[in-house]
This record gives structure tokens, C-alpha cells and sequence, in this order.
């Protein structure tokens, strides 16, 4: 590959980032922060209108995700099964997909068997409040409504691991109330 085509590519890629930046909404107080409360947003989930805020005295893993995106395949079946097991202690899994393409988006949901809330936010409004560009990006946010930690990437959500610490720190923030 020649230096000429090693500058276009390099040129290009940023492009994008700043494209993606200057086009994302952004959240005029800053991205969701450690320890800070999450930022509030309504969705719809099978047809009723909804706020985060409502969630709160459950613990909220809150997925940002896209079906273009590899990473946000590889780990949505984890998602799935982390749900499945925690849904009954206090642990809501929350997607939101920042698809443009509906039919792409419910036929993922569908072909993937889904059954976690999910709602579609095209132009990613909601993932621009959070300071969101990688996606995926995932916000833990415990019972009190704060942002408890911050994952970007793909993750394996049904690890024991991760199932320890969920459960742990829902129990504390329960003890607590």
C-alpha cells in the first residue's frame, strides 16, 4: 500500500469520527458520568410510554446498540440470558438500538428472540445525552438512579462474574432503602 492511500484512509477514518461527533446530539451538561444520576429519557415498549426514571429501586443494565454492528451481535445473545436469569431479582435489561432501518431492527429482535425491552431511537437522541459514540456501550445504573459503571464494547453479560456483581450490587442498594 502506498503513503498516498495510507493518508486517504487516515483522512478518511477521522472524517468520520468528527462526522459522527458533530452529528450525534449532544447532552449539554456533559455524557452520563460514574456515580452521577443517569440521564432521564422516555421510550415506548409494547405500546406504552415509558421513563427510565420509573425504573428506579430496580437495577437497569442499559444497552446501546446497533444490528450493523458486529460487537452488538456477538454479545446480544448474553444480554438475553442475562435478563432471563436476573428479570425476577431487580435487574431490567434495557436496549436501545440507534437503527435507522425498522424492518431491520424488528427482524433482528425477532430472529434473535429478544424478549427484554428494547426501543429504537434513529438519529440517537438518547444515546447523544449519554456522550455515546461506540457502540455498544452499556450503563449500569443502579436502584438510586445513578450510573454505577460504564462499559464500552462487547461484553459476555451472563459470565458468573457479572452476575455476581449485579446481584451484589442490587442486594446493597436494596439493604440500604
Amino acid at each position: 500500500m502506498t503513503n498516498g492511500k495510507l493518508i486517504l484512509g487516515a483522512v478518511g477514518a477521522v472524517a468520520v469520527v468528527l462526522l459522527t461527533v458533530l452529528f450525534l446530539p449532544q447532552n449539554p451538561r456533559g455524557p452520563a458520568r460514574v456515580n452521577q444520576p443517569a440521564p432521564d429519557f422516555s421510550f415506548t415498549w409494547q405500546g406504552q410510554t415509558r421513563r427510565l426514571s420509573e425504573l428506579r429501586g430496580q437495577m437497569v443494565v442499559l444497552n446501546f446498540w446497533a444490528t450493523w454492528c458486529p460487537p452488538c451481535v456477538e454479545e446480544m445473545p448474553s444480554l438475553e440470558r442475562l435478563h432471563r436469569k436476573l428479570r425476577d431479582r431487580g435487574v431490567v435489561v434495557l436496549g436501545v438500538s440507534v437503527d435507522d432501518d425498522a424492518v431491520a431492527y424488528e427482524q433482528f429482535l425477532r430472529d434473535y428472540h429478544i424478549s427484554f425491552p428494547n426501543y429504537r431511537d434513529p438519529g440517537g437522541q438518547i444515546a447523544g445525552r449519554y456522550g455515546t459514540h461506540m457502540f455498544p456501550e452499556t450503563y449500569i445504573i443502579d436502584p438510586e438512579g445513578r450510573v454505577a459503571r460504564k462499559v464500552i464494547g462487547s461484553h459476555r453479560w451472563d459470565s458468573p462474574e457479572v452476575l455476581f456483581y449485579l446481584t451484589q450490587l442490587a442486594g446493597n442498594s436494596t439493604r440500604k432503602q
